[in-house]
């Protein structure tokens, strides 16, 4: 009898398969994930005030919502005052969502029980004067101080005696800046979300080169990225060249989750730009372990991007290059943030990571909120913004494009990083200075690198 011919393709058998060896078995980093109440991180998160949600959302009735995984009342009384409540009533614990809206705080549905936005007991209905007093000394509903500043809902959920200052940063107050509020929901742990903004070079794949241009042809070129460490600031700098132009766009973490970037429409690498600032300013505020929430502004205007982005859609697409509510075809084809970081599963595990050079900036980030929730957790005060002392507080996401030739046909990569190196520099000296001086001095910097050229930071 003859041979007997296989009907498994014949690359298969000289092709090396490793799926059976390849295990993934790390456990998840409890330290940097896990935000509910007593947990490292969360006690850290809480030392911060974070959006929680949009003013929008908050009428004539309760809303119900979770922020680090408790679960919450917010509410708008009579007198304007905003309240953010244990959504349990310490009576029989009946849901304040299904509360009214009073005057003077909110009264629960069940017993009537009446409480004021700080959780003071106000009054307890059907009980005798003596229970009363008694239960007004000793009841409290579980609060914490909330307010409304351009559209979004600010709280603070940490010990009472330790709130710190709201940081102003100074793109709260650019003249010429229509700041529109946007809420994105992520069903990942909040940490995927944030690592994307220290990761510049997602950009040139993500929205790019993998999907369709999300955002401009520029976005494809890879670039130098260098990455920068001040005080409470990570910064990456993704260094483009784009014919006979460099593009300089910075992304800004300042911990433990605010976040800026350039524009997303309105630079792309081809036409001179001298200091846009950022597409948007944008917490990542986590609901629990599995969920987060990106709260922001989206910033339109001659330094943001493009008034004409200003549609119903369009803070969406600058959060990540396409809308959110999209069929799973249309997601796999053109898979944009959410795609990314939610297919990495509820929680990733940082151990079946291979992390390449590239990654410095997660490393980074990694490293300094591990720091900082050590720290809380043996007493120490986290690092804030506000401790530059400086009002407002400087920022310097944004991106910036110099017309600079390329000086020969030699690599590059070391004079695109001094040029991010000398262009952060210039925005680190003009701190402190009023808005319009410190434009004025970087764009003047700005305008002298260009003068000078890459062939001279080429030859320094």
């Amino acid at each position: 009898m003859g041979r007997r011919s296989s009907i498994v393709p014949e690359h298969l058998e000289t092709a090396d398969f490793r799926g059976y060896e390849v295990r993934f078995s790390a456990e998840a980093d409890d330290e940097l994930t896990r935000v509910g109440p007593g947990t490292p991180c969360g006690d850290y998160l809480r030392r911060f005030w974070h959006p929680v949600a949009m003013t929008s959302e908050v009428g004539d009735l309760p809303l119900a919502i979770r922020i680090l995984g408790e679960d919450l009342v917010l509410f708008r009384d009579g007198s304007d005052r905003f309240g953010l409540v244990h959504r349990r009533c310490p009576h029989r614990q009946a849901s304040l969502e299904y509360g009214t809206c009073e005057r003077q705080g909110i009264r629960c549905c069940y017993h009537g029980w009446h409480f004021d936005i700080d959780g003071t007991l106000l009054e307890a209905p059907g009980q005798p004067d003596a229970a009363q007093a008694r239960l007004k000394a000793h009841v409290r509903l579980g609060a914490y101080p909330a307010f409304e500043y351009k559209g979004l809902v600010f709280a603070y959920m940490g010990p009472a005696q330790q709130r710190p200052e709201f940081p102003v940063y100074d793109t709260f107050e650019l003249t010429g800046l229509d700041m529109v509020p946007y809420k994105a929901p992520f069903r990942c742990n909040w940490l995927q979300v944030l690592d994307a903004i220290v990761d510049p070079i997602h950009t040139s794949f993500l929205h790019s080169s993998i999907s369709r241009e999300q955002f401009s042809e520029g976005f494809g070129e890879v670039g130098q990225m260098d990455f920068f460490e001040r005080g409470n600031w990570l910064l990456g700098c993704n260094t483009r060249r784009v014919g006979d132009n460099v593009w300089l766009r910075l992304n800004e973490l300042v911990l433990p989750n605010f976040t800026q970037a350039g524009a997303a429409f309105a630079a792309d690498g081809t036409a001179r730009r001298y200091y846009g600032r950022s597409a948007f300013s944008r917490w990542v505020v986590p609901v629990d372990d599995e969920n987060s929430l990106a709260i922001a502004w989206a910033n339109f205007g001659e330094r943001g991007d493009p008034p004409e982005w200003n549609t119903p859609e369009g803070p969406e697409l600058i959060e990540q290059g396409e809308i959110f509510d999209r069929t799973y075809e249309q997601r796999q084809r053109f898979p944009a943030d959410a795609e990314a970081v939610e297919g990495m599963g509820p929680i990733t595990v940082h151990g079946n990571e291979n992390l390449a050079p590239s990654d410095k900036g997660v490393a980074m980030m990694r490293r300094r909120l591990r720091e900082q929730i050590r720290g809380v957790a043996k007493g120490q005060e986290p690092g804030r913004a506000t401790d530059l002392a400086l009002t407002p507080v400087p920022t310097y996401g944004g991106d910036t494009v110099l017309t600079m030739p390329r000086a020969g046909s030699g690599e590059e990569s070391d004079a695109l990083s001094r040029l991010a190196r000398e262009f952060m520099e210039a925005q680190f000296e003009a701190d402190g200075m009023p808005e319009s001086r410190r434009v004025e001095f970087v764009i003047d910097r700005l305008q002298t690198l260009e003068s000078e050229g890459l062939r001279n930071h080429d030859d320094a």
